[in-house]
């Protein structure tokens, strides 16, 4: 038993070991923890920005809807206007062939009335200047035309012997008078001011479209004075900083309502839908119709006003002569003239059956006399 203890090795002392270090795991972990809690809230940041975008993409599908439907009935609602247009148009042209054939039948009666004085005669041309004249004033709305007609009336019946025409004279001079108070309406400068206009919104670009805010605003923040030369480097420093931020950087507000902006198809749409507008109106002037052509300049203003930005010079150029154009009275109120051919006609037809002619009350009592006479 000793022995076999002897042979055995001698014990050895095992070594002491060092404690282990535990801060690298923890700044492992809290590296850990930090890109977590950055990663969750860059998540975060981005699910806002899919929301806001979803927001503005139903928006604009929502506004792309109306404007189609507002196209659609804006294109209906023209080609019933053209063809109200058309059908009044050919009205007016079948009155105005019922006028020429009234024309050609008196005409054609005073060729056959050979047996007539030469008084009777005067009278027959005073009767047909006087038609034109009512003619021109109430189809073609010819007020100088009618009444260089009633002035050509008034020097034929002064060339008769006739006293009866004084009724007439009398009345021909008030419808002249009347004439005169019209103020003059130029047609032709009306016409090509809107031509004028045409040929502006076809140079419109895209540029000229709404702009953005921010650009207002950086407009507005390079217009402001400066505060004065005692600011200090701080101050200077982070004026150069934000300037060159909102240069790089865009900022939106999300909870004002977004103004769609005009895709180029809709853009040349937009251009197209005013230039109607616009050359209704010309027919409006030609036609003497106000109500059309106040409407349609409203209409171009608005879809102008609507669309393309105010502060640019074209655009501004354009909505103040549109503004301008507008308070213009195309259609005057025109004077009834046909007093004068009624009293010629019964003038006429009491030579003809040989009664006395009808006499004027505000005649004087001499000329009361010669008409009896």
């Amino acid at each position: 038993m000793t022995e076999t203890t002897n042979n055995l090795p001698a014990p050895v002392a095992s070594p002491q070991q060092p404690p282990r270090r535990l801060w690298p795991l923890w700044v492992v972990a809290v590296v850990a923890l930090l890109a977590v809690i950055a990663l969750g809230l860059w998540s975060w940041h981005l699910w806002q920005q899919q929301q806001a975008l979803n927001q503005s993409i139903d928006y604009l599908d929502s506004t792309t809807e109306r404007l189609d439907r507002d196209y659609s009935q804006s294109g209906g609602q023209l080609r019933e206007r053209i063809q109200s247009l058309q059908s009044e148009l050919g009205e007016q042209g079948d009155l105005a062939r019922e006028m020429q054939r009234q024309i050609d039948h008196n005409a054609q009666a005073l060729l056959e009335a050979g047996n007539r004085t030469r008084t009777d005669w005067l009278l027959a041309e005073a009767e047909y200047l006087l038609r034109i004249a009512n003619q021109r004033l109430q189809i073609e709305k010819d007020f100088e035309g009618a009444m260089s007609a009633l002035k050509a009336a008034d020097d034929v019946l002064e060339q008769t012997d006739d006293p009866g025409s004084y009724p007439v004279r009398k009345q021909v001079a008030r419808e002249i008078l009347a004439l005169q108070g019209i103020e003059k309406v130029d047609r032709t400068g009306l016409y090509l001011q809107l031509e004028a206009a045409i040929d502006s919104i076809g140079n419109l670009t895209d540029r000229a479209l709404a702009q953005d805010a921010v650009e207002q605003y950086n407009a507005n923040a390079a217009a402001a004075p400066e505060s004065g030369g005692d600011q200090d480097v701080f101050a200077k420093g982070w004026s150069a900083i934000r300037a060159t931020l909102s240069e790089a950087i865009s900022v939106r507000r999300l909870d004002e309502p977004v103004k769609p902006l005009l895709s180029p198809d809709q853009s040349v749409y937009a251009r197209l839908n005013m230039r109607l507008m616009l050359e209704e109106a010309q027919l409006a002037v030609l036609r003497g119709n106000q109500a059309l052509y106040e409407k349609s300049l409203g209409k171009s203003a608005d879809w102008l006003n609507t669309w393309y930005d105010g502060s640019h010079g074209p655009v501004r150029a354009l909505r103040d002569n549109l503004a301008e154009l507008a308070s213009r009275d195309i259609n005057p109120e025109l004077p009834d003239i046909s007093q004068s051919l009624r009293l010629l006609k019964a003038r006429l037809e009491g030579r003809l059956s040989g009664d006395a002619p009808p006499a004027d009350d505000n005649a004087p009592d001499g000329d009361k006399a010669g008409d009896a006479s």
